[in-house]
């Protein structure tokens, strides 16, 4: 007889065929998992309470080891099948659920009964069943966390299973290596094994949710969204890891709706999530103050983030273990929130993208055609760790800033979008947090200062009556002023040295935004298709 901790769902463990296990702690709270994760050897605390982990192999998502069950249902013919949802017969599926049966028995499990999605017409009830307390304190602070007398009667509308301890066999189990992620829309359930990552449990509900959403005509999107003070209006932040969509969302002048996912409705945005998962990496208190005080609290959980042994003194500039440390954490934390994560229909879109080339403008206006493009080539700079196997910045073009999360066609969430924007008479900007001056490795790092006064004069007015000027590689529109902003840097071309060498660069670039985006001529207007670059 396993033994319960905390009062057991109605909807109990039996239902997944999970059966001599040892004890079951049924939702704990935070600090019974940071002691059960302590005396687990899981982690260690820092100075001020937070939980620090190391995830070992794994320190990032791995998209090539990610697949979805293809049971031949009338359902899943809707699924974009190809490179990003890979296809995994429904036997291997079994295999691998056969062996984490297996694996658990008389091994202890933590369950927590959340919810993703703040709209309650759209809410989804997920469970997250995990082999580590500390996974189950990650899931605890990422997503919404009903009352507990509630989470008893809940029945989960999708269930992630996390199992690290159990790995893959690509001769016997059709993956790929010893680490998989295998959804199965038919079953409600996700296995996720090998991988300690925390990443691959907030992502794979992302995933989720991408796929039922937009079937109810809702737009799910990879962004951030914050609510002004005073205005009450709503700005949306696109954009891959680390290009600055949590950083720039912690305003504290603004109020945080979302760092991460978001659903559009005909009667607004709303969050899916109840948490933050930030970069740490180069954190500083000065720069980013709101996720500073926030991972400084006992029950943040730090992955790889680098400490002294002795004093526990965090170092974030450090990228000894990966440069994708991460931070999470309870949304709550955050000083200025919009606690029912519900905003508005959004003023403002701004579109991020760490361009490691050094090419593009550091901010440009978008007319609808132009950001219709921009949005279905999703483009920016794989950074370091943030993917295992990425050890340096590589241009990458991923479809509506989150093609690794999208179960649909990407035509399906961009048409979406192309309808709200247009609706809603939403302003979109072009936004580079990446290189200016040159190229990764010559150039810098556009000051984060400088992209902050740029979007506080996009969503003030600032911007409202300032000279516009079109480049000639991409026909981006460059402001020839902004507040806060010396004027030199304004325009890409004019902080390279070598003037010669930029426009070789961004005829490079042009070239591959041209390349990249002739999968989706077919099925594209015209007028989107000639809004973008000319190789």
């Amino acid at each position: 007889m396993m033994e319960n901790i905390g009062t057991p769902g109605k909807y109990g463990l039996e239902n997944y065929g999970i059966k001599n296990v040892g004890k079951v702690y049924w939702n704990p709270i935070s600090a019974v998992l940071v002691e059960e994760a302590l005396k687990r050897n899981e982690g260690v605390l820092s100075p001020d309470g937070a939980l620090i982990v190391n995830t070992g192999k794994y320190t990032g998502r791995s998209p090539n080891d990610r697949f979805v069950v293809d049971n031949g249902t009338e359902e899943e013919k809707k699924i974009d099948w190809g490179k990003v949802n890979v296809k995994i017969s429904p036997e291997n599926f079994d295999k691998l659920y056969a062996k984490m049966l297996g694996y658990l028995q008389n091994r202890d499990v933590f369950v927590a009964d959340l919810m993703a999605g703040a709209d309650p017409v759209y809410r989804l009830p997920i469970r997250i069943i995990s082999e580590f307390a500390w996974t189950n304190l990650f899931a605890n602070n990422m997503f919404i966390r009903p009352a507990l007398e509630d989470r008893v009667d809940q029945v989960p509308g999708f269930t992630v299973i996390c199992v690290p301890g159990v790995e893959g066999i690509p001769e016997t189990d059709g993956t790929n290596s010893a680490a998989f992620i295998v959804v199965n829309f038919a079953k409600k359930i996700v296995l996720i094994g090998g991988s300690r990552y925390g990443g691959e449990v907030k992502k794979s509900v992302f995933s989720v949710m991408n796929f039922i959403l937009p079937l109810k005509g809702v737009m799910t999107m990879h962004c951030s969204a914050n609510l002004g003070k005073d205005t009450g209006d709503t700005a949306l932040f696109f954009g891959l890891s680390g290009t600055g969509k949590t950083t720039l969302s912690s305003d504290p002048n603004r109020l945080l709706i979302g760092d991460d996912e978001h659903g559009w409705s005909d009667t607004g945005i709303f969050n899916f999530e109840g948490g933050c998962y930030a970069k740490m990496i180069k954190l500083n208190h000065e720069h980013e103050p709101l996720i500073w005080d926030a991972v400084h609290n006992f029950g943040a959980v730090l992955e790889n983030v680098v400490y002294d042994e002795t004093t526990r003194e965090l170092d974030f500039d450090s990228d000894a273990l990966t440069e994708n440390t991460r931070g999470a954490y309870p949304i709550y934390y955050i000083d200025g929130i919009v606690e029912d994560g519900i905003g508005v229909h959004p003023t403002n879109i701004f579109m991020l993208t760490a361009d490691a080339f050094g090419v593009l403008p550091p901010l440009s206006k978008l007319d609808k055609n132009q950001a219709m493009y921009y949005f279905m080539s999703g483009y920016t700079s794989k950074l370091a760790g943030t993917e295992r196997g990425i050890t340096e910045p590589q241009p990458n073009f991923s479809a509506c800033f989150g093609s690794p999360f999208l179960p649909l066609h990407p035509s399906v969430y961009a048409d979406l979008l192309g309808e709200r924007i247009a609706k809603h008479n939403s302003k979109v900007w072009l936004v580079n947090t990446g290189w200016s001056g040159g190229p990764y490795g010559v150039g810098s790092r556009f000051k984060l200062p400088y992209t902050r006064a740029f979007v506080t004069a996009a969503l003030d007015g600032s911007l409202n009556d300032v000279e516009f000027v079109k480049e000639p590689f991409f026909g981006l529109s460059i402001p020839k002023s902004c507040p806060g902003v010396p004027d030199e840097v304004l325009n890409p071309r004019e902080t390279w040295k070598d003037k010669a060498a930029y426009d070789e660069a961004a005829k490079k670039l042009a070239a591959s935004f041209v390349a990249n985006f002739k999968k989706y001529e077919e099925k594209t207007a015209k007028e989107i298709c000639e809004a973008g670059p000319k190789a």
